[in-house]
């Protein structure tokens, strides 16, 4: 697959983890997934470094530490999900009549591109990016790439109806099993976007979140080097008809994510 060079508008383009330890984070992924790393200084200001990680020589997540402050406020370690937008300002502007948050506001990233980071109404978090030197990942749907982004949340139709009027997308309603809807966001070209389903009953302490999948050649070698490597299995892997294998994780530093192994 060519490196990409553009994200349409609406498409999750960039996967970011917050640590409490980056050097552990960087051999658990490079272990897992095989990406390489690149440091670059921060602003003074802020001081340390920004990660980005590589497969295949491509950009394809990124990686910072949680500063003193985030952790008192009691933030955890967690993968971000950016969603691709032509102004971060409009959106910003937009997310807060529609009844979102905008937790911060519209600035410029060293003149790679233009962010704000959101709340939707049921508390989900999310940034959005607005490119200019920088697009995002510049691979997805490969292995070790982003492939997936899905909401978990308490209330599936107040975030339908906000993600719908904010980003413009469409919604297709599936039925998993008894009882239960999968919501599949789609862009307006009719592409899959994300998607949105109800927290369980057994995640019920779990706030409302956007939880990254990525992708795998094979999800049972997959699982056993989560464990080998420090990791934690949060569910084992199943299968669902027609799309493949998936299995949810938490690395060293309790990051939670997924994995996907796409039916063949």
């Amino acid at each position: 697959m060519p490196t990409l060079t553009q994200h349409a508008p609406g498409t999750f383009c960039w996967p970011e983890l917050a640590s409490t330890d980056p050097s552990a984070a960087k051999k658990f992924y490079g272990g897992l997934f095989g990406w390489s790393y690149n440091d670059s200084p921060l602003p003074p200001e802020m001081g340390g470094v920004y990660t980005i990680f590589q497969n295949k020589s491509k950009d394809c997540a990124a990686l910072f530490t949680l500063d003193p402050k985030m952790r008192q406020q009691g933030v955890p370690a967690h993968w971000g999900a950016y969603v691709s937008v032509s102004s971060a300002d409009d959106f910003a502007k937009r997310a807060a009549s529609l009844g979102g948050t905008v937790l911060m506001q519209p600035s410029d990233v060293m003149g790679q591109g233009r962010m704000a980071v959101i709340a939707d109404p049921t508390g989900a978090k999310f940034s959005v990016w607005q490119a200019m030197r920088h697009i995002g990942a510049g691979i997805l749907d490969e292995p070790g790439a982003l492939c997936w982004t899905e909401l978990l949340t308490t209330d599936t139709e107040k975030a339908a109806n906000f993600y719908k009027s904010l980003i413009g997308w469409g919604a297709k309603d599936m039925s998993m099993m008894p009882g239960s809807t999968y919501t599949v966001f789609t862009r307006p070209d009719g592409t899959n976007a994300g998607g949105l389903m109800k927290l369980p009953n057994s995640l019920r302490v779990v706030p409302p979140h956007w939880l990254s999948y990525f992708q795998v050649a094979d999800i049972q070698k997959t699982t056993s080097q989560v464990t080998s490597l420090g990791g934690k299995i949060q569910m084992p892997p199943r299968s669902v008809p027609n799309v493949g294998q998936f299995a949810v994780y938490a690395d060293p530093q309790g990051a939670v994510f997924a994995v996907l192994q796409p039916q063949a």
